[in-house]
């Protein structure tokens, strides 16, 4: 009997706790998940932030542990995008702890899915296609809802993403299809485009689903990331296919909408800059890829500083306040006290690290633009432009005239390095980006970020260190 009685009592309670999490659903994931990626993609990440801090007071009062780890994964890929990695990685491993015991699959499969995307951005690729896959298999057990869709369509995009890194492109457009069947925002459409334009080389595809979504964007008048991606791109390709004016058109419009997004997508001010500076070089327009050096150098030193500071104060507000619910009553006023001043004072020094390494960055790049507008006039420095370009054999013997100590240097570091090596190191030098250089030797934009990471490590250069701030201080 009185088995029986405790056999219909837990048969009761796991019940109700079903149906609490199917109201949670309804009532807290859904609304915290729209309400938060409407905000990401607009660039509000000050309203975001205050979004998320309301939701997690509400899932504290309802003892709510999954909602709880929502708010820490929307906050970590804010972090994400602002490339402020080590925070991302604190407030992730703050929502993995959370969900160790969770029975929600769909939970667990959107924290595989957000943590997948961090490795591949980190460029831990192996790591990145296992927890997609984890998320896969978490997603198949979980029951048909809006949210389940929303995470289904992450786990295809990301799977997407993953593939395309692989240069498995047919299989990548196949997943980003499939994403597409669960998303209206437009970004199946940067993704697929950006495949067949870098991937695939097919122009004309690549061309039908950029022009697609950047003018449906900018006919909305929308301002969010979509619109920001989708007009990048689009320039890229009419840059790539010697459309000049029409790439100046969308990529001024990125630009726009880069202004208006408040920076939050950091970067993309580093790359609408430096397709804008390589267009005018194109274009033979010395004083304006002049210009757009110098501005990238005077937008990064103002921005990056304030911005970086406000997020922290946001994400150290937002993790202060949490961590009051762990503290005990009598001693919670007095460790918050310590606690507050410690993370004031950590994060005093962490400002004033970035800003003296901006300072620095800004002189370096204020000398290399005076360097490059004195070479205006200098054919030698023309010439060595001209080889690299066209990947003459004599580039290298050429370029050691123009710059006779450089490669000297190179070798007192690592004296085992050979010449492809410093081809590479010298293209680095005059300022090439990485598509410049794929182009310019017939390979992938991917393995030249691949062999830049391998040239670190010979170099020894400081993961903190820019690599073409390494170069221009030799």
């Amino acid at each position: 009997m009185i088995r029986c009685f405790i056999f219909v009592l837990l048969f009761l309670l796991t019940s109700c706790r079903e149906d609490f999490h199917n109201q949670y659903e309804k009532d807290f994931d859904i609304p915290l998940i729209t309400q938060n990626e409407k905000l990401r993609l607009s660039g509000d990440y000050n309203c975001l932030v205050q979004l998320n801090k309301k939701y997690y007071q509400k899932a504290r009062e309802l003892d709510y542990d999954e909602g709880k780890a929502l708010c820490y994964m929307n906050l970590a890929n804010v972090n994400i995008t602002l490339e402020n990695y080590q925070r991302a990685q604190t407030l992730l491993n703050k929502a993995d702890k959370l969900l160790q015991n969770s029975k929600s699959n769909v939970h667990k499969a959107k924290f595989c899915t957000d943590y997948s995307q961090f490795q591949l951005i980190l460029k831990r690729l192996d790591q990145a296609f296992e927890y997609n896959r984890l998320a896969m298999n978490y997603i198949k057990g979980a029951p048909a809802s809006p949210f389940q869709n929303d995470v289904l369509f992450r786990i295809y995009y990301r799977q997407g993403d993953f593939l395309s890194w692989k240069k498995e492109y047919l299989s990548s457009i196949e997943y980003f299809h499939k994403a597409g069947k669960l998303d209206s925002t437009g970004r199946i459409d940067c993704a697929i485009g950006d495949v067949y334009l870098y991937g695939l080389k097919e122009m004309d595809s690549a061309r039908f689903y950029l022009s697609r979504i950047a003018e449906k964007c900018n006919r909305q008048g929308r301002t969010d990331g979509v619109a920001l991606n989708a007009n990048t791109v689009l320039g890229e390709y009419y840059m790539f296919t010697n459309q000049y004016p029409e790439a100046e058109k969308y990529f001024t419009k990125a630009l726009e909408i880069n202004n208006k997004t408040k920076f939050v997508f950091a970067q993309y001010t580093k790359y609408i800059y430096t397709d804008l500076r390589t267009l005018y070089e194109k274009m033979g327009d010395k004083e304006k890829a002049l210009f757009y050096l110098q501005a990238y150098t005077e937008e990064k030193s103002k921005s990056d500083t304030a911005l970086l500071k406000a997020i922290n104060n946001d994400m150290e507000s937002f993790i202060s306040d949490v961590e009051e619910d762990n503290q005990h009553h009598r001693n919670k006023v007095l460790l918050l006290c310590i606690a507050s001043a410690l993370l004031l004072f950590l994060l005093g020094i962490y400002v004033w690290k970035i800003s003296k390494r901006l300072k620095e960055k800004k002189k370096l790049l204020k000398d290399e633009a005076e360097r490059l507008k004195n070479q205006m006039g200098d054919t030698s420095h023309e010439e060595v432009i001209e080889l690299a370009k066209k990947n003459d054999p004599a580039f290298l013997d050429t370029f050691k005239n123009v710059y006779p100590h450089f490669i000297e240097k190179i070798l007192e570091i690592n004296p085992d390095l050979e010449n492809a090596d410093l081809v590479f190191c010298a293209m680095l030098k005059l300022h090439f980006t990485s598509k410049e250089i794929a182009a310019y030797t017939f390979v992938q934009p991917r393995s030249v970020q691949q062999k830049k990471y391998r040239l670190r490590k010979k170099l020894n250069i400081p993961t903190e260190t820019d690599t073409y701030q390494f170069f221009d201080s030799l």
